[in-house]
Parts: structure tokens; sequence; C-alpha cells
């Protein structure tokens, strides 16, 4: 019956409750023994501290950097392009409404995975040569921005 149900046996146990006084059982020190870094507030080393040893970021070699010049593309294929109606203009606020791009980076490159059957107009930013021809070989104009 449903007044018969219970969690199981064990399953459900109290909270710890520090530094609630001696009868609790965790009063005094609040389970965190007698003085020392650690029975301090805010107190053991920062993380990646390794006591005086050097730390692992710091032992590792760096490698290579960063290009801060580097251009960032929305990345989309010719199978994407699939969903839209014939002869339609795709332009960037028209893949972002349809969600093929989530995030803000304003450029596109098309490139050439999947097929094509309706003939498309497309602004993008990049393409390849394949994604090119197959998008005009069916009809479809490419313009790049």
């Amino acid at each position: 019956m449903i007044y018969q149900l219970a969690p199981a046996k064990g399953s459900k146990q109290k909270r710890k409750r520090i530094a609630r006084g001696q009868g609790s059982g965790h009063g005094k020190t609040a389970c965190r023994g007698h003085k020392g870094q650690k029975s301090r507030s805010g107190g053991g080393p920062r993380p990646g501290f390794e006591g005086g040893q050097m730390p692992l970021q710091r032992r590792l070699p760096k490698r290579g950097f960063t290009n801060i010049f580097k251009k960032r593309y929305n990345i989309i294929n010719i199978k994407d392009l699939d969903r839209f109606e014939i002869n339609s203009k795709i332009d960037f606020d028209t893949l972002k409404s349809k969600g093929l791009i989530r995030n803000k980076i304003k450029e596109i490159k098309l490139l050439a995975k999947g097929e094509i059957t309706k003939p498309i107009s497309i602004q993008v930013n990049k393409i390849s040569i394949a994604a090119r021809k197959k998008v005009e070989s069916v009809g479809g104009m490419v313009e790049i921005v």
C-alpha cells in the first residue's frame, strides 16, 4: 500500500552539524583537530601547491603559442543546406534562425561534405573549391562577402 512506502533502511543519514556544541559530538574544534594551517578559516594551501616541491604545471615544458590574430569560422557543410527551399537566399541571419549557427562568430566557411539537390543563393566568407562546384552544378550561386 502507498502508506507503507518509506526510504530503504540506512539510505537517509542525518547531516553532520558541525560546531553546534559539545553534545553534538562535533563541537569544540569542529572536526578540524588542534591548531595548524588546516584548522584556520581560509587555511590550507592554494590549488596546485605541492608542499614546496616544484608544481606540475611548472615542471612541464611550454609548448607552442596562441595566435591572437587567428580567424575563426562557422563551418557549414553542403548537406546542411538541403533543408532550404528552392532559390532561397541564405546568409548569416538565415543560418542562425535555422539553428545551424549557435555562436556569435560572423564568418562562415562552406565545405563540400554531403550533396545538394536544389539551386540556392548563399553568402559566405570562404568556400572550398569542391563546395563551389557542387552549388554551381545544381544552378546555385555563391557570393563571397
